[in-house]
C-alpha cells in the first residue's frame, strides 16, 4: 500500500469502491494463473504468449509471431529454439513461398496447456449460467465498457 499512500498524497484518487477492488484482484490472480499454466508446460512468460499466438492464430512466421510479441525477430529466434527444444512447436516449410518457414504448436503442447485451462474456464461457466438473461447482459456491458476504458488507456502503437 506504500505507493497508494504515496500517490493520495498527489490528491484524492478516482473512487472505484469494490468493483475497483475486484478488478484488481482478478488482474492480480489472472497474472498468477499464467505463471501456474507456464510452469506446467515449462516456459517462461514470454514463451508462454508465443504459444497463445500460436495457438489462436495458427501456424506464423517468425517475423510475424514478433510482431505479435512485440520483440525482434533475433528474440523470437531464441523463443521458437526454446519451444521446439521442449516439444511445444516445429518449423515447417511456407505452404505458399518455400523460401520462408512457419513456426507450428505441437497439438500435444496445446492439449496440454488447454487442460490446464479447463478446470478455470468451467468454472467461469459455471457461474456466468448462474446468472439470470438481464444480469449476464449487465455484466458483459459492464465488462466491455472495462476494456474500453483500458484500450482507450494504452497510447496507440506504430
Amino acid at each position: 500500500m506504500y505507493l497508494m499512500d504515496e500517490l493520495r498524497k498527489s490528491g484524492p484518487l478516482p473512487d472505484t469502491g469494490g468493483i475497483g477492488e475486484q478488478l484488481r484482484e482478478i488482474s492480480t490472480l489472472s497474472n498468477l494463473f499464467q505463471k501456474h499454466v507456464g510452469r506446467s508446460l515449462s516456459v517462461n512468460d514470454t514463451d508462454l504468449s508465443a504459444m497463445e499466438h500460436l495457438m489462436k492464430e495458427g501456424p506464423l512466421s517468425p517475423s510475424d509471431l514478433a510482431r505479435h510479441l512485440d520483440i525482434s525477430t533475433a528474440a523470437t529466434t531464441v523463443v521458437v529454439d526454446r519451444l521446439a527444444a521442449l516439444g511445444h512447436v516445429h518449423r515447417e516449410p511456407h505452404a505458399h513461398d518455400r523460401r520462408k518457414v512457419v513456426v507450428v504448436p505441437s497439438p500435444a503442447s496445446a492439449q496440454a496447456a488447454f487442460e490446464t485451462l479447463i478446470p478455470m474456464l468451467a468454472g467461469i461457466s459455471g457461474v456466468a449460467s448462474r446468472l439470470s438473461e438481464s444480469d449476464r447482459e449487465t455484466v458483459e456491458r459492464f465488462l466491455a465498457d472495462v476494456i474500453a476504458v483500458y484500450s482507450a488507456a494504452i497510447p496507440a502503437r506504430d
